[in-house]
Order: structure tokens, then C-alpha cells, then sequence
């Protein structure tokens, strides 16, 4: 029997084939005796599992040497606080508000910065739409400047990263890319850091990735703790305090799957980035030809990975959640903040499980006509 598909936002959908081998690997990791869950975290078992997702993941979104590759915990919020504590100094920085992640963002930052300036918000639209970078406006000297580079809840996306020297500015850009990483290639050099939660496109919620430009480090406020001053964990190879194993295994295992996955010419995340795109446009194509449901996003900037979407006669929203549950479609109900019903089509969504959806939509349509 097939498994069902999951829309879910988050935790999220992980690919069969790692869960099978995890599964395969629970009680006895490579004839060790050991589980990874019990293993020490400086073992040489483990050491070999962390290094080798380090270097896939370096591998597969082609990470710069420049760049250090951080294991931690606490997830896109806890770097909301984790970010200003060490790379303000104190001082100001810019954030573009296009959504609900990068509001809570905007919000946590003001505890630690000395002004946290709002450059440009999409807000006056509902977030359904981008500001322009041009638009923009920055400040003269400041820290970084931080964009949410997919909003997961209102499904708005930047296609191309905003390149801020083009726009006057040396701040470096921080990005939140929890919701697509390695979903698509990373233009490194107009990136400062990457930070991300494992939990939709990686693996199990309890990891953060954080990717940091090596200059960027050692500049922490006095009042970070030590845990997570960047500099310190990066010292210590991720290592400073007992980093989330079981997470880094499974990322480790998702990273294997990635490298794998082929489509056309493409390997890995440009494969996967192929696949996202015919994936979104399957499914948005069949939205906008249909007069019984409604996405309010810009065509521009609709992401990729969370399709938020609305019927035109929302008194029929439970009848619709019940009857995708029972054609084995789950968690399609949008965020309560929004409302309507989401699909996040992260990259373990195969392109079979989006036919499904739309199948279903188009079978629900024509049973209320």
C-alpha cells in the first residue's frame, strides 16, 4: 500500500528512502553495536557521520571555503536572536518584511540592535507581493540586511537574490532560506549567511544549518552566550556542546538521497531545482484556470515550496479537508493566520503526489458543481 502524501509545512515530508534506511540502521549503525541516537557525539563513529554531512552539504549547494558550515539547535527562530547577537554590534540593520518570518524576525532583532530598520515591507499588499529592491531603503553603514528568502506562510519567494552592492549598500545579506533550501543553487556571493531549519526540506525539526562568511565571525555582543556565538562553534566543529545527532544523521542521509537524484542533464539540487519547477507549475497552472480556487500571489514571486491557496466558496473548506484526507492527501489546511488550505511541495513531494492534488481538486470542483 502506498503511503499518503504529505502537504505539510513543517515538520515535513522526508524521502522513503531514507527513512527506510534510517529504519535499517536503528539498532546497528554499520555493524557498531550502536544506534546513532546512542552514540557519543565525539566518537569516531560519529565524527565520520557528521564530517560526511558536512561535506555533502558543502558539496550540493557548492559552499564557498570562505564559508563555515554550522550544525545547531534552537531552529529560524532562535536565530532571529542568534543573528543580532552576532552581527550587529550593537548597531543597525535593515530587514525587508515580506511575510510572517520575516515580521517575528524584524521583531526579535530590536532586543539586541540599536535600531532594526525596516528597509521595506510587503505588508500594504497582504504579502503577496515583493517590495522591489529598488525600492529599498537602506542604511548608510549598516550591519546586514536580512530577507526571508521564502515565506513559507504566504508563499511569496525570491526568484534571484537581491545583489545589494547594485543597490549602494556593503552590508552583508542574511538570508533565512529554511523553507527551500537545496531546493534550488545558492549565489554565494551576494550572501553573508544562511540560516535554516532542518525540519521541511532536510530532515527532522532540532538541526539548524547556519552558513556564515569566515570575516563575519568573532564580532559577537558581550551578552551572547557562549553556546551560541558562532566563532565558538565554529572553533569547535559544531561540537562546543552536544549538537542534534540524530538530525545531523538524518540530514547526512537526506544529503546521500540529493546527490543522487537526477533529472535531464541536472544532478542534485539543480536536478531537484528542475523538479520544483514543473512541480509548482503543475499545480498553480490548474489553480489559475479554475475559477473555484484562488491563489492571491504575484505571479513573480509565488514560491515554489507552499502553495497557499483559497476556494472561491470557503463554507465548503471542511468538505474539501475531509475528502483530501480520505484520497490519502494530508495536511493541507493553511496556517490560522491566513487561512484557506496550503500545499508545501517540498523536495521529497514527488511529482505523482501533486498530480494527485490537482486530481483531487479538479474531482472536488466538479462534485460541488
Amino acid at each position: 500500500m502506498n503511503r499518503p502524501y504529505n502537504f505539510s509545512a513543517g515538520p515535513a515530508a522526508i524521502p522513503e528512502e531514507v527513512l527506510h534506511q534510517a529504519a535499517s540502521e536503528m539498532l546497528d549503525w554499520h555493524g557498531s553495536g550502536l544506534g546513532v541516537m546512542e552514540m557519543s557525539h565525539r566518537g569516531k563513529e560519529f565524527i565520520a557521520i557528521y564530517e560526511q554531512a558536512e561535506s555533502d552539504l558543502r558539496q550540493l549547494l557548492a559552499v564557498p571555503p570562505e564559508f563555515k558550515i554550522l550544525f545547531m539547535q534552537g531552529g529560524g527562530i532562535a536565530e532571529n536572536a542568534i543573528v543580532p547577537l552576532n552581527l550587529s554590534r550593537g548597531a543597525t540593520v535593515d530587514f525587508v518584511v515580506t511575510g510572517s518570518w520575516s515580521q517575528k524576525s524584524h521583531k526579535e532583532a530590536r532586543k539586541y540592535a540599536a535600531d532594526a530598520h525596516l528597509a521595506a515591507s510587503g505588508e500594504a499588499s497582504g504579502f503577496t507581493t515583493l517590495p522591489a529592491p529598488a525600492g529599498w531603503q537602506l542604511s548608510r553603514g549598516a550591519s546586514y540586511v536580512h530577507i526571508c528568502s521564502n515565506e513559507t506562510i504566504h508563499g511569496v519567494e525570491f526568484h534571484e537574490l537581491p545583489d545589494l552592492k547594485a543597490l549602494g549598500s556593503d552590508a552583508p545579506l542574511v538570508i533565512d532560506f529554511s523553507s527551500h533550501v537545496a531546493s534550488r543553487p545558492v549565489d554565494w556571493s551576494r550572501v553573508g549567511l544562511a540560516f535554516g531549519g532542518a525540519q521541511k526540506n532536510i530532515g527532522p525539526a532540532g538541526l539548524t544549518i547556519v552558513i556564515v562568511r569566515e570575516d563575519l565571525l568573532g564580532h559577537a555582543l558581550p551578552i551572547c552566550p557562549s553556546a551560541f556565538d558562532y566563532k565558538t562553534v565554529a572553533d569547535h566543529q559544531s561540537m562546543y556542546n552536544t549538537p542534534p545527532t540524530w538530525g545531523i544523521y538524518m540530514a547526512g542521509l537526506t544529503f546521500q538521497w540529493l546527490k543522487k537524484q537526477r533529472e535531464g542533464e541536472h544532478t542534485g539540487v539543480a536536478a531537484m531545482e528542475q523538479r520544483n519547477i514543473a512541480k509548482a507549475r503543475l499545480l498553480y497552472d490548474f489553480i489559475d484556470a479554475s475559477p473555484f480556487y484562488v491563489n492571491k500571489v504575484a505571479h513573480n514571486c509565488r514560491s515554489r515550496m507552499n502553495i497557499p491557496f483559497f476556494l472561491a466558496d470557503e463554507s465548503r473548506n471542511d468538505a474539501f479537508l475531509a475528502g483530501a484526507k480520505a484520497r490519502g492527501l494530508l495536511q493541507l489546511k493553511g496556517h490560522k493566520s491566513v487561512g484557506g488550505m496550503r500545499a508545501s511541495i517540498y523536495n521529497a513531494m514527488p511529482l505523482a503526489g501533486v498530480q494527485a492534488l490537482v486530481d483531487y481538486m479538479r474531482d472536488f470542483e466538479r462534485g460541488a458543481a
